[in-house]
């Protein structure tokens, strides 16, 4: 009976995954019914569902799904790490260093292979990581990180990574078509090579978290308590920023600037499961990806036919909850 009361939040967050990965694929400019969605399963590309479902739906939806699950994924290891609610890639900057790099990739005209592509990664994360450092360095007030200090280092720092994107783009006009859709957010690039140039930082970035998931349970006792229980503080402080960074990295360079995805999920799981980030890290994965299949749908069918950027859509929902959950963390309970 406990196991079953155990696994019982995986199963609602599996089937919600699979309800919102097919709507994504049934719902766009041109609709798929679902008897043409079954008929296409059966014959493939012989039907014009079929060419569609699996040369454009169906590699946008695993993509769209992959970048939720990884936003959703790092924002929970920060706010862990830095034991702060307010720790999202988005507001600490680290989402803006990511896509300086991949701008910075992207002005250098690599070649639209998977192996071309998957270079704007490698450059995401290397900026991306020495943003979280800089982030982290400015705020730090001895051993602690107040919660305003880290949101006004990740301003500040966000907006100068910002300025030199601007820059970048303004220098490379050839690239600067793809590099505006790409900066608003979404899946601007077609087909199954974005998914499998992301999918090697995907899998490892994602899978060092979840392997995590006691070590940042055990760092929310502070860093002197959780060394005299055995954990060796900075090795694993250090390998949460590379694997939080690359999986950070890694969804900006193929899906743009994201904002609030890794701010919402953990603090709604939090409050659905409590703390524990054995649970909270696997669900947040699930979580990140519904939420964000769920605005990409919105924002195709809002506007229809145009189709909104999927960083508007969440920045429209994130925005006000950033609010609530700023007047939420002066609590003292909050972690509770």
């Amino acid at each position: 009976m406990e196991k079953k009361h155990t696994a019982r939040p995986y199963w609602i967050a599996l089937l919600l995954l699979a309800a919102a990965m097919l709507l994504s694929i049934l719902v766009g400019s041109v609709p798929i019914s679902f008897a043409a969605f079954t008929e296409a399963l059966r014959s493939g590309t012989e039907t014009t569902a079929g060419t569609i479902l699996f040369s454009l739906r169906l590699p946008r939806t695993i993509l769209i799904a992959m970048t939720g699950a990884a936003l959703a994924g790092s924002g929970t290891a920060y706010q862990g790490l830095f034991r702060n609610p307010l720790a999202d890639p988005y507001l600490i900057g680290v989402a803006s260093g990511a896509g300086l790099g991949a701008v910075a990739a992207m002005s250098l005209r690599w070649p639209y292979t998977t192996l071309g592509l998957m270079a704007v990664p490698l450059a995401a994360f290397a900026s991306g990581l020495l943003t979280v450092a800089v982030v982290y360095a400015l705020a730090k007030v001895g051993r602690a990180v107040p919660a305003s200090n880290l949101i006004l280092a990740g301003v500040a720092v966000s907006s100068f990574a910002t300025a030199l994107t601007s820059f970048l783009m303004l220098r490379s006009s050839g690239e600067l078509r793809r590099a505006l859709a790409w900066l608003l957010g979404g899946a601007t690039m077609s087909g199954w090579q974005p998914v499998l140039a992301l999918l090697p930082y995907w899998v490892v970035g994602l899978g060092i978290l979840l392997t995590l998931g006691h070590a940042l349970n055990v760092l929310q006792f502070g860093d002197e308590q959780a060394q005299q229980l055995g954990l060796p503080v900075t090795r694993v402080r250090r390998l949460i920023i590379v694997a939080a960074s690359l999986t950070t990295a890694a969804a900006v360079s193929f899906a743009g600037i994201i904002g609030f995805v890794g701010l919402i999920i953990p603090h709604i799981l939090r409050l659905l499961t409590g703390p524990d980030y054995r649970r909270l890290l696997p669900l947040s994965l699930v979580g990140g990806a519904v939420l964000l299949l769920a605005a990409d749908v919105l924002a195709r069918v809002l506007l229809a036919p145009q189709e909104l950027p999927v960083g508007i859509v969440t920045a429209l929902a994130g925005a006000p909850f950033f609010l609530w959950v700023l007047r939420r963390s002066r609590q003292a309970n909050f972690w509770s």
